[in-house]
């Protein structure tokens, strides 16, 4: 099968890279010169594990390609994959000018029957939207079907590989059969619906994974103040096969490129038909006051935080990624050199994309863990990479100068703590004071 798919982000690149990998003809498209020339050279621009290895061996065997030219790839191709961005708006809506923009493109260069699918995350009622614009300006056959991703940034390429389901909105059985035959190979689990149905499924996949996030986070605040502990909690109650255990880890809340867009857009959905989605509204708010407990911690350790060096662990909003879009490392860190702490900041790949956007006089930017913890009066685990869990907790002990530890992911356990000198400050866990800390602060 000859496929296009436009837009080279996390969502499209990743798609064509699994496409071409199953044995299909796959062009990305994009319409960034600079960023199509570095993907001929072998330059991947998102960090995620296996993807730049398969993308160099599929375009040496004349799998993948990539062009500026929709025109040239859409020609060619039997299904057209739209997965531009849908960035958010100041009050939280989807912006549609690139799948517009896109749509009206494909009118334009229509040369015979094809599928497209919109693979981007949209509101309801977009893919009705993008046929009125190609049938606008193409008076032929098509057909257009919604095709949502439920990728996860750093486990992309297997998710799309072995997928729990595929959703397929259309009411074309013609377009409905190019799809199956596309998805059999990688699961059984084929829903077919009608197209509004679809667009409602990513949204309320990931709003209902967000709540559960929340759910347990608050569980966790709960847990502090009564003395129990959230990991048995979450194990007890993830037990119950109505629950499940997924997602129930608690911590300082959800970041990244999907789960803060797409619950403000539902929410905004629901308000344009006049609906209050006041469950929706509470789990983007205990979200954002979650990554400030550590800053609470800090404070409860420490005092006041002026004038302290702080260790931070982590800056990618997630573990295998560089993505640092909506992390709660952003908020944090500021936090902290607004309280006049001197943050010192590690992360094993996303340093570059963080200093990119929130680069500060007060920030130290260091090559290692251990050189991020030197000399530190606290250290927050703000990422649960496996270099940090991996860590000689002894050793990093020896070079802070107060070894206080806030772990923002419960990365630790009681018995590696255990035997150390740490005070540590979980997430809905018992903390562990050490008085000496005390007595050397009054000092």
């Amino acid at each position: 099968m000859k496929i296009a798919v436009i837009g080279t982000g996390y969502v499209g690149l990743v798609s064509g890279v699994c496409y071409a990998e199953l044995g299909h003809e796959v062009v990305c498209v994009d319409n960034d010169s600079a960023k199509i020339e570095k993907l001929r050279r072998g330059i991947i621009p998102i960090y995620e594990p296996g993807l730049e290895e398969m993308c160099a061996n599929l375009v040496l065997d004349g799998r993948l390609a990539f062009s500026e030219s929709l025109q040239d790839a859409v020609e060619e191709a039997e299904l057209v994959v739209i997965a531009v961005g849908t960035p958010p708006k100041e009050n939280g809506e989807a912006d549609m000018r690139y799948i517009e923009a896109v749509a009206a493109e494909l009118g334009d260069h229509m040369n015979g029957y094809k599928v497209v699918c919109v693979k981007s995350t949209v509101p309801v009622g977009t893919n009705e939207r993008v046929r009125e614009l190609i049938a606008a300006r193409y008076f032929g056959p098509f057909d257009v079907a919604s095709l949502p991703e439920f990728l996860r940034e750093g486990t992309a390429v297997h998710d799309t590989m072995n997928p729990d389901r595929v959703v397929i909105g259309s009411d074309s059985e013609r377009a409905i059969a190019l799809l199956k035959e596309l998805h059999a190979p990688l699961t059984p689990n084929l829903f077919v619906t009608d197209i509004r149905s679809s667009e409602m499924i990513k949204y309320a996949s990931n709003a209902f994974l967000a709540t559960k996030i929340s759910f347990i986070n608050e569980i966790a605040n709960i847990c502090e103040k009564v003395g129990a502990d959230v990991d048995d909690v979450a194990k007890g109650i993830g037990m119950d096969r109505r629950i499940g255990p997924s997602f129930l880890r608690a911590g300082i809340g959800y970041g990244g490129s999907c789960f803060p867009k797409d619950t403000k857009a539902l929410i905004q959905i629901a308000g344009n038909v006049k609906y209050d989605f006041k469950l929706l509204k509470a789990v983007v708010e205990v979200n954002r006051h979650q990554r400030f407990s550590v800053i609470d911690k800090l404070e409860d350790a420490l005092g006041s935080l002026d004038g302290m060096s702080i260790g931070v662990w982590g800056l990618a909003f997630k573990p295998d990624t560089d993505d640092v879009r909506e992390s709660p490392a952003i908020e944090i860190v500021g936090k902290l050199i607004e309280r006049g702490a001197k943050p010192r900041v590690y992360d094993p790949v996303a340093m570059d994309a963080f200093r990119r956007g929130h680069d500060h006089p007060a920030i130290t930017w260091c090559g290692s863990a251990l050189e991020a913890a030197r000399g530190c009066e606290a250290l927050c685990l703000l990422t649960e990479w496996r270099e940090f869990a991996e860590a000689d907790l002894l050793a990093l002990e020896e070079a802070m100068n107060r070894p206080i530890l806030v772990d923002g992911r419960n990365v630790f356990g009681g018995e590696r703590i255990g035997s150390t000198g740490f005070s540590y400050y979980p997430v809905g866990r018992p903390v562990i004071r050490r008085e000496k800390h005390l007595v050397r602060e009054l000092n």
